[in-house]
């Protein structure tokens, strides 16, 4: 085989195939592989071994072939290439964090009984197929020791040929543990799921049987601690998947800000960045759970926090509202803030953070701040979804 007949990869495409200078998309290659006329992958210096057994089939990881350098070019990449489809080009991106492996500490499994059979782990990879997880290296030790315990308790509760789910999240008190779509109604299932509990000395186990989950385990309050405080964890809240990732964001959300002491954080959820800060603060939230939930924790602590549970998508803050403070946190779902950033835009606060995992409705957004009289400094990208083509940011601008 001659050398002219070997393609370079140059690039990773946004699902996270390799892209080669002629335009050719070839599955698991890294930048700098080889690839032959015939499709095979020659392994490059950015080119690694797969740590886990079941890559590429589980769609828990599509990048475990990749090197920690190549791995966070792409996620620059990504959010440069979001920001260049909007006109902004030449955008400071800053290096990537890059969440450790085996940190992640919620996770939502997929859970199916055949016969005495139970398989638990995430779905292939763009199919409804359940990969029978037998190690990860993703999520953190707590959480994955869970797994196989569960499956002959799940193998009593899932109806035959069943499916169900499995959400865990690791908090102050231990694995806060929900069971979706399980039987549970008769006295030796409430004994097997208190006795599980006991055994594995869980913060919390909740049934979802179709009508919204129902704690039947849970000894103390179960919290997760922001910012130094306690907060009350409602069921099926956001939390950020990594403790490491979460440190990242909030680091870059104060530099954003800069030493602003009159802040309002909209999408505030728990208070992942409300409570990380100093000075007088807005927290807006709609969900009313998560509300309630903020408001408690930032009582018990006395700072100088204020929740106002408003639904921002129907009742955005308006231009007037926003010019009362310093800086603003920004951290909408995945949909982005589009009814809220043109006012935003239109104000005068000096400094604004935007948090956001989805890097083309934040271009979006970005184009609005910027055409209406904002710089964007910088932008962090954030990888706590280690191996996977998910990108968070934060970014920083200013008047």
């Amino acid at each position: 085989m001659s050398l002219s007949q070997v393609e370079t990869i140059v690039r990773l495409a946004g699902r996270g195939d390799g892209v080669t200078e002629s335009g050719r998309f070839v599955p698991l290659a890294a930048p700098g592989d080889g690839v032959t006329a015939d499709g095979s992958v020659l392994p490059g210096p950015h080119h690694v071994k797969p740590p886990c057994r079941h890559f590429p089939e589980c769609g828990g990881c599509q990048l475990q072939h990749l090197d920690d350098e190549s791995f966070g070019a792409f996620l620059r990449d990504r959010i440069a290439g979001a920001l260049g489809a909007q006109g902004l080009a030449g955008i400071d991106i800053l290096p990537a964090h890059i969440s450790p492996p085996n940190s992640r500490r919620r996770a939502s499994l997929r859970a199916e009984r055949r016969g005495k059979q139970v398989l638990i782990g995430f779905n292939a990879e763009q199919s409804h197929r359940i990969v029978d997880m037998h190690e990860c290296h993703i999520l953190r030790p707590e959480l994955f020791a869970l797994v196989p315990a569960l499956r002959p308790l799940l193998a009593r509760m899932l109806p035959a040929r069943g499916q169900g789910g499995v959400r865990m999240s690791l908090t102050d008190q231990g694995v806060d543990l929900l069971l979706e779509k399980v039987e549970a109604d008769d006295l030796s299932s409430s004994e097997a799921l208190t006795a599980f509990a006991q055994a594995h000395r869980l913060a919390r186990l909740s049934i979802d049987d179709g009508y919204g989950p129902q704690t039947r385990w849970e000894p103390d309050p179960v919290t997760v601690t922001l910012g130094g405080a306690p907060v009350p964890l409602p069921h099926n809240a956001f939390l950020q998947a990594t403790l490491e990732g979460e440190a990242s964001l909030v680091a870059a959300v104060r530099d954003a800000i800069g030493g602003a002491r009159i802040v309002a954080d909209l999408f505030a959820g728990l208070g992942t960045f409300a409570l990380s800060l100093d000075g007088r603060v807005l927290a807006v939230e709609g969900a009313r759970d998560a509300a309630l939930a903020l408001k408690a924790a930032a009582n018990r602590s006395q700072r100088q926090l204020f929740v106002d549970h408003r639904d921002l998508f129907r009742r955005p803050l308006t231009t007037d509202e926003a010019n009362r403070f310093e800086a603003i946190i920004l951290d909408p779902p995945r949909a982005g803030a589009k009814d809220q950033v043109p006012l935003l835009a239109a104000a005068k606060v000096p400094r604004i953070a935007y948090v956001s995992c989805n890097p083309g409705t934040f271009a979006r957004d970005a184009k609005a701040l910027v055409d209406g009289g904002y710089r964007l400094e910088w932008v962090k990208p954030v990888g706590q979804f280690r191996w996977s083509t998910h990108v968070e940011l934060v970014a920083s601008f200013a008047r």
